[in-house]
């Protein structure tokens, strides 16, 4: 199948103001993109591409004063299959595990681990290691969080959404890292596109979405604590510790956001 994505988004800056954008489709799916996979920005500007300590792709510019419009708009090539369950996936012992794999059983910015250590192993000390653990979890910040795009919060971590008991997919996912890290999972966060392919249509606006991956078995499988579903057509654009590695935009200045609109739909 192939999926039409891409957003358009509009900045109101005072004054140049130097940005980071995690905009462009992770590399491991750049090959599945058909044509052009260019952002452009009106008016012209330099930007900068880089590639992070993560693998993502971080585009560098600075914005000018006054309106910036970012836009990006491209096909991409996708199996049209849902997300994989493998019940069979082992959990590794930390002395096996890969050395590029260990920071993500460390607590991060978000992923407050010192603050759940306990209560995970209270609820989750019973359950069989692997994707049966890994599932328990996901179960669990699934009825524990109620979604609402209004509990957005910049500043709300793992623990303080499992205090509130609300926010959105990137509080969920947060939650679901944080909590497999608990238990000597590696976990790492993920951001991209999920479009609304193989369900009933939602009545909500488009956003980009965030899930996260566990390694297990030798390989990262991915769940989604938000909607506990394999779900079909996700395309990642970026993987970090926690949502401050995967920004989409991180902005170094005063600026103001006028225009968010992300589509994905399939062709």
């Amino acid at each position: 199948m192939k999926i039409r994505t891409g957003f358009d988004i509009e900045y109101d800056c005072p004054r140049p103001v130097p940005m980071m954008l995690v905009l462009s489709v992770h590399p491991s799916r750049m090959q599945d993109v058909q044509g052009e996979h260019v952002i452009t920005f009106s008016p012209p500007i330099e930007s900068h591409d880089y590639q992070d300590m993560f693998g993502n792709i971080v585009t560098r510019i600075v914005a000018p004063p006054g309106k910036l419009k970012i836009a990006l708009d491209f096909v991409v090539a996708d199996s049209g299959l849902p997300d994989a369950v493998v019940p069979d996936a082992v959990q590794h012992r930390i002395e096996d595990l890969p050395d590029d794999v260990l920071v993500y059983l460390l607590g991060s910015r978000y992923c407050d681990t010192d603050k759940l250590h306990d209560l995970a192993w209270q609820l989750f000390g019973n359950t069989a290691p692997g994707w049966t653990r890994v599932q328990a979890i996901v179960d669990y910040v699934h009825h524990r969080i109620t979604f609402g795009y209004q509990y957005a919060d910049a500043t709300r971590t793992a623990f303080d959404g499992h205090t509130g008991r609300y926010g959105v997919c990137r509080d969920f996912a947060h939650l679901a890292v944080a909590l497999c890290r608990c238990m000597n999972v590696p976990a790492r966060y993920c951001t991209g596109y999920l479009g609304d392919i193989g369900i009933p249509p939602v009545d909500a606006p488009m956003d980009f979405s965030a899930w996260f991956e566990v390694y297990l078995g030798g390989a990262w499988h991915t769940f989604d604590a938000r909607h506990n579903t394999p779900r079909i057509g996700r395309v990642v654009m970026a993987r970090g510790r926690d949502a401050t590695d995967v920004a989409i935009t991180t902005t170094f200045g005063t600026c103001l956001l006028s225009k968010f609109e992300v589509h994905t739909d399939e062709v």
